[in-house]
């Protein structure tokens, strides 16, 4: 590594490091190595008051709120460039905190959330209000308005290019924010917000605060100037979050847990099939809430596309994510490592069977390395058919009909994604519209058109992310209606 960890992980507050103890000083570790490699010390409740009231200062009295689009566009491009200049100290940073591949940091990751700042400096650019002369002698007119302070809380899995698309929209529509990354990750992000700073980004828009959840997390979403919150990792963190803003009738979107369904049917192209099956649920290190975990394949060609799975699925080169040969790295952390090897005396429990994997990999040192693995369920009730495992673990569950295959994906508490697999244009046609997810990729893996509405159905979410879904959410519609004549007006009293 070129870049090097800081010491100390801090807040960032109207546009400089906090400088105060905080609460507790949590260890950031590399998940290759189990090595501590930085301090991030939490953010209090005091502290997150003061993020809090720096981005409502920077709201109500700055110049961002009001800022014309042409101006904030030349803003948000330039925040690109710099986010796009710093990629190989990024993807170094994000690389020790997630133990994600260095290679897909630097070449996907860093690329996305570059991109992320250009598409809404552009979305804002095409933004019109809406006018209404139907009614006879008014002109009704909507525009809209930024919110005001909005909380956006980060998952560990992605970072950068996750957290990079809520600040990215937040601030386009003239908010400003508090962000909380994950107390696993702040490593990237810290850098990240520093970054937006140097280059240019007016103090108090965009904060940064460090913690836990119930510690630093909770006061965020509790603050009574906080107007929004955007959360993505798991469902019952959401459910707590989105009950506590309930209290405030504050509106929030939730992109939360997934177990979805990839559906592999006889008439698909059976070679990128397999392809897209394996990104589906190895890439990121199997770490994403996307990931095809559950691989429903036909009856009549299960056991030849199950035994090539697991052969290529044997051949993935696990090891140092710093190397560009490596295919998948460490989990985030070991008591992950440990939950996802649990799952397999879980899946034999219920008479599933063990394909391939299921063990650590104890040769390559003290770091978080399971092998990829994979297991038969003997129905889609089992446990690894309806649990989130959140690893590189595939469960294949055999169907017979498209029937079959249709019950078999929405018998499931969650309902973010879909993969259908098929060259039979009925096939397809009759598959995306019965799945009960928000997204449905059909030949193809994971592909996302951020002009798109991007969340899930059911346990999975509330709200979505994407171009006009965002605007939706980020700012609050106004009505003015302005006669065109003097109307004539009834004189109560006269």
């Amino acid at each position: 590594m070129s870049f090097i960890a800081p010491a100390t992980v801090r807040s960032f507050i109207d546009g400089d490091w906090a400088t105060g103890d905080g609460g507790e000083r949590l260890p950031v570790v590399y998940p290759a190595t189990g090595a501590v490699v930085s301090w991030l010390v939490e953010a209090d409740a005091a502290e997150v008051d003061r993020a809090v009231r720096a981005a409502r200062r920077a709201f109500d009295a700055g110049a961002w709120p009001g800022m014309g689009a042409e101006s904030r566009q030349v803003l948000l491009r330039r925040l690109a460039d710099a986010i796009e200049a710093a990629a190989a100290e990024l993807a170094e940073l994000e690389c020790l905190n997630t133990g994600l591949v260095l290679r897909e940091l630097r070449e996907r990751h860093m690329k996305r959330a570059a991109y992320n700042f250009r598409f809404f400096a552009d979305f804002i650019g095409s933004r019109f209000d809406r006018a209404w002369p139907q009614n006879p002698g008014y002109q009704t007119i909507e525009s809209r308005e930024p919110v005001g302070v909005a909380a956006l809380i980060a998952p560990w899995n992605a970072p950068v290019a996750l957290a990079s698309m809520k600040v990215a929209a937040a601030i386009a529509f003239g908010n400003t924010c508090v962000l909380k990354p994950s107390e696993q990750t702040p490593l990237a992000l810290a850098r990240f917000v520093e970054i937006l700073h140097e280059a240019g980004l007016p103090t108090g828009v965009v904060n940064l605060v460090n913690g836990r959840g119930p510690v630093t997390g909770q006061a965020l979403v509790d603050h009574p100037e906080v107007h929004l919150v955007s959360f993505t990792g798991g469902t019952e963190t959401g459910r707590a979050i989105m009950a506590a803003a309930g209290q405030r009738l504050v509106p929030c979107t939730m992109e939360l847990g997934g177990k979805s369904a990839n559906i592999v049917f006889e008439s698909a192209d059976l070679d990128r099939a397999l392809d897209g099956a394996l990104l589906g649920i190895f890439s990121n290190n199997g770490q994403q809430c996307l990931a095809g975990s559950r691989i429903l394949v036909q009856r009549s060609i299960a056991d030849d596309f199950i035994a090539r799975f697991v052969d290529r699925a044997r051949r993935i080169r696990v090891g140092d994510p710093t190397d560009d040969a490596t295919e998948i790295g460490p989990l985030a952390s070991a008591a992950h490592r440990d939950r996802v090897l649990g799952y397999v005396d879980v899946a034999t429990a219920d008479g599933g069977t063990l394909l391939t994997g299921g063990r650590r990999r104890d040769d390559l040192g003290e770091g978080f390395y399971i092998e990829p693995t994979a297991v038969l369920a003997p129905s889609n009730d089992a446990r690894v058919c309806q649990e989130e495992i959140f690893g590189p673990f595939a469960t294949f569950v055999r169907f017979d009909t498209i029937d079959d295959a249709i019950r078999i994906a929405n018998a499931s508490r969650f309902g973010l994604v879909g993969y259908v697999w098929s060259d039979d244009l009925p096939t397809v046609m009759r598959t995306t519209r019965e799945i009960r997810a928000g997204v449905v990729w059909v030949n193809t893996p994971m592909m996302r058109e951020l002009r798109a509405p991007f969340g899930g159905y059911k346990d999975s979410g509330v709200g979505r992310e994407g171009g006009e879904a965002c605007l939706q959410f980020y700012t609050e519609p106004k009505t003015v209606t302005i006669p065109t004549a003097p109307p004539v007006l009834r004189r109560l009293g006269a």
